[in-house]
C-alpha cells in the first residue's frame, strides 16, 4: 500500500524498548503516602485469549501493514478515552453519552475531573507505527455493568494497557484481574493527571500487587508521544510473550 504513511515520530530514544522504562524516561516522582494494597485473586484456570506463537515472516516491500488489536482499559474516568483520541490518526469512533443524575453514587468520576461524559461501549481508533505495523486501538468501558463486553473486545488482542490514576488505584483492580485471569500480555500505564503523581511507582506496584514481570510506565493520556511511548511497552511485551511461546 504505497499510500500508507507512517507518523513523523521523533528519532527513538538510546537502549529502544528499555528507554520505555518509567526509571528510565521519568525518574522516581516523590511519593505522598502508603497505598492500600490490592488482593490478586486466586489463580484457576481459564481460557487464554489467543496470542499469535509466531514472529512475522519477511515481508515483501509494498506488503499491507499488518493489523494488531491492542486493548486500552482500566477503570471509571482514567483517561481511556483521551488516550485513543491522543494518538489516533483517524478520528476516533467515540460512543460518549452525558452523564445524568442518576449516576450519582454510581458513577465517580473523582474529585478532580470535570468528566460529563462516559463511554457506554467502546472506543476506537488506529495508528501506523512503520510500513510493517498498524495498530488498531478498542478503548474499553469503565462501569462495571459493561463487564459482559470485555470478552468480545479482548477476543483477537495481542496486549493491553491498563490506564491508571494513582489517586484511585482500586477503580482498575477488575481491570488487572481481568487480565491476568485471561493470560493476555499487559502493561500498567499511569496516567499523569496535571503532570504528577499521587504515589510513587514503587508505592502503586505494591498496592496493585502486580510482580515485576508486569510492566509499570508512567505516561500523559493527553501526549501523542507518551502515549505511542506506553504502547510500544504493549507491543514488547506482547512479542516478549510470543517468543517464549514459540519456544515452548
Amino acid at each position: 500500500m504505497d499510500s500508507v504513511r507512517s507518523p513523523d515520530w521523533p528519532v527513538a530514544p538510546l537502549g529502544g524498548l528499555a528507554g520505555n522504562s518509567a526509571a528510565t524516561r521519568y525518574g522516581t516522582p516523590a511519593g505522598t503516602g502508603p497505598a492500600a494494597g490490592r488482593v490478586p485473586p486466586p489463580a484457576r484456570a481459564t481460557a487464554s485469549v489467543p496470542v499469535p506463537g509466531a514472529l512475522p515472516r519477511p515481508r515483501p516491500a509494498d506488503a499491507p501493514p499488518v493489523p494488531v488489536k491492542i486493548l486500552i482499559a482500566g477503570g471509571f474516568g482514567v483517561g481511556k478515552t483521551t488516550t485513543v483520541g491522543a494518538i489516533s490518526e483517524i478520528a476516533p469512533l467515540t460512543t460518549e453519552a452525558e452523564m445524568t443524575s442518576a449516576g450519582i453514587g454510581i458513577d465517580d468520576p473523582g474529585a478532580r475531573s470535570a468528566k460529563t461524559t462516559t463511554t457506554v461501549a467502546m472506543d476506537f481508533g488506529c495508528v501506523t507505527i512503520d510500513r510493517s505495523l498498524k495498530l488498531y486501538l478498542f478503548g474499553t468501558p469503565g462501569q462495571a455493568r459493561f463487564g459482559f463486553m470485555w470478552d468480545d473486545l479482548a477476543r483477537g488482542a495481542l496486549g493491553a494497557l491498563v490506564v491508571v490514576d494513582s489517586s484511585r488505584l482500586d477503580d482498575c483492580y477488575p481491570a488487572i484481574d481481568y487480565f491476568e485471569q485471561s493470560g493476555l500480555p499487559f502493561v500498567v500505564g499511569v496516567n499523569a493527571f496535571d503532570g504528577r503523581l499521587a504515589l510513587d511507582l514503587e508505592s502503586i506496584r505494591w498496592a496493585l500487587a502486580v510482580g515485576d514481570h508486569v510492566p509499570l510506565v508512567q505516561f500523559d493520556a493527553r501526549d501523542r508521544l507518551s502515549v505511542r511511548d506506553a504502547l510500544l511497552v504493549v507491543l514488547d511485551r506482547a512479542l516478549e510473550r510470543a517468543t517464549r511461546d514459540r519456544g515452548a
